[in-house]
């Protein structure tokens, strides 16, 4: 009876918004407190009747990444993995970028209790999609868009436990849809509202069978729509999943770069192409892009605001400090190698009214997101020829990695690596870090790339150590970087709402 009163009670709340729903349990069911629709049945689904039915979902989904990804899929998502390693200052003097740049956050952190939320939220959206489009009936349905349909919704579910797992470790592993609750069925679906944590080899069961039917049903890449998950997406996709430690296995990284490869992606003909814009538009779909979230000018995103100015429309937004902000390391990074085209592109120098970290008439901002129409790329084949050169460097084959490697540099206009430049395997593997570190500053990768390559305690600690690589004296003083502490909290909200929740150690 306990569970029934406080069911109802969460109910009540989703039925009230959405937003209060989230700190309760993921939204991913009509239910009898909130179904909108009199005449369908009572059970989960019965909204889905036709192929317009559930492509409008499908449809849904995509819309919403557009909309919902801007907050917690990128602007936070950079704090995570540029902020807390050593290519970002957090930006603003806020508590809770503060917390998160120092590594001292816990629990209570806002931003990371909404994109807790964020990513249940999105899990809950694929599945309205994958639980119910084998049950419409309709005929004018085909088995080849089922198939299809499904396995997208299944590329962005794997995408959200991918990232999930990188960010909290243990996670819950929800595949269904609750359905309706009553007084007799509230023990069974109790677990299906407050879900436990799974351990990270079922997590990566799940992803990984996701991303294998993906494979096989997606569709191919389309070269005039990159915001489409496709074969390409989940190849790339397998290649990333097989790179982390629980189920590592560098033979298979190859294997699915390999498959990316063969899919008629280039990379363009400068770095600078894929954030490039015209006094009319912003560049998008190109030839390297395999993943990318678009706008327009019309429709355009507000993402832009947090990083700069918009091009379009400068002086909109511009009166209050900016996130990610570039840090002197990676700028002394570029400028060690000569890297002018990536360094030109990734960071702009404009005049501000703060100084946080830079003079207010030559301020460094983040240069990624250039204007309001500009994409938000989360997968591209330059990404996947420096996965391609890890998977070799990590089974020692050095002439191998090197031809992947050498690819990027050369794009770089920078020189080429010779066999004899390298001294070990070990110092190959370092060049490849590097190497993902000047072409793939802020694009989300660098403190998980840290995390992979075991150096994130040495890069991300050495901000504070005079003398190490990666000191820098506007670095705040960090909490150590530990097994632990590499993850994050989870939110105490959701742990006080659902018992079945542990918080992670160190927290």
């Amino acid at each position: 009876m306990k569970r029934y009163i406080l069911l109802l009670s969460s109910l009540a709340v989703l039925s009230g918004g959405v937003s209060c729903s989230l700190d309760k349990f993921p939204e991913m069911s009509y239910h009898e407190m909130n179904y909108s629709d009199p005449n369908a049945d009572s059970d989960s689904g019965a909204q889905y009747q036709t192929r317009e039915d559930i492509k409008a979902q499908l449809d849904a989904l995509y819309s919403g990444i557009r909309s919902n990804i801007q907050e917690s899929g990128y602007s936070d998502h950079l704090i995570y993995t540029e902020v807390r390693a050593d290519n970002a200052y957090g930006g603003t003097a806020g508590l809770e970028l503060a917390q998160i740049g120092s590594n001292s956050m816990d629990g209570s952190n806002p931003n990371i209790a909404r994109d807790w939320n964020f990513y249940m939220n999105q899990v809950g959206k694929a599945n309205q999609v994958i639980c119910f489009i084998d049950d419409i009936k309709d005929p004018s349905l085909t088995d080849e868009e089922r198939k299809q349909w499904k396995a997208e919704a299944m590329c962005w579910r794997a995408f959200m436990w991918y990232n999930m797992s990188r960010l909290w470790g243990e996670i819950p592993i929800v595949k269904e849809v609750p359905p309706a609750i009553t007084s007799e069925n509230v023990d069974e679906v109790y677990p299906m509202y407050y879900p436990a944590r799974e351990p990270l080899d079922e997590v990566f069961k799940n992803i990984l069978s996701d991303l294998e039917f993906a494979t096989e049903y997606a569709p191919d890449p389309n070269p005039a729509d990159k915001f489409l998950f496709t074969k390409g997406f989940a190849y790339g996709m397998l290649a990333r999943v097989y790179a982390e430690p629980p189920v590592r296995d560098y033979s298979l990284v190859a294997k699915y770069c390999e498959e990316v490869e063969k899919l008629n992606y280039e990379l363009t003909d400068r770095y600078g192409d894929m954030w490039a814009y015209d006094e009319n538009d912003a560049v998008r779909n190109t030839s390297e892009s395999i993943f990318e979230v678009t706008w327009t000018r019309t429709s355009g995103n507000w993402v832009y605001m947090m990083f700069h100015r918009d091009a379009y429309n400068p002086d909109k937004d511009y009166t209050w400090a900016k996130w990610c902000t570039p840090s002197r390391n990676l700028i002394a990074a570029y400028e060690a190698e000569g890297d002018t085209e990536r360094y030109n592109t990734s960071i702009i120098y404009d005049e501000c009214a703060w100084s946080n970290y830079y003079p207010s008439n030559n301020y460094a901002f983040m240069h990624k997101c250039p204007t309001n129409a500009s994409s938000y790329i989360l997968m591209r084949l330059g990404e996947i020829y420096l996965l391609h050169a890890e998977a070799l460097a990590f089974q020692d084959d050095i002439d191998g990695a090197l031809i992947w490697l050498n690819k990027i540099r050369k794009r770089a206009k920078l020189a080429e690596y010779q066999r004899t430049d390298i001294a070990s395997v070990e110092d190959l593997r370092d060049k490849v870090l590097h190497e993902r570190r000047l072409e793939l500053a802020f694009e989300g990768h660098r403190f998980f790339d840290l995390v992979r390559f075991g150096k994130a305690a040495e890069v991300c600690d050495g901000a504070n150590v005079p003398g190490s690589a990666s000191y820098d004296s506007y670095v705040p003083a960090r909490r150590p970087m530990t097994a632990e502490t590499v993850l994050l909290p989870v939110p105490t909200a959701q742990i006080d709402n659902n018992s079945n929740l542990t918080q992670n150690p160190g927290y």
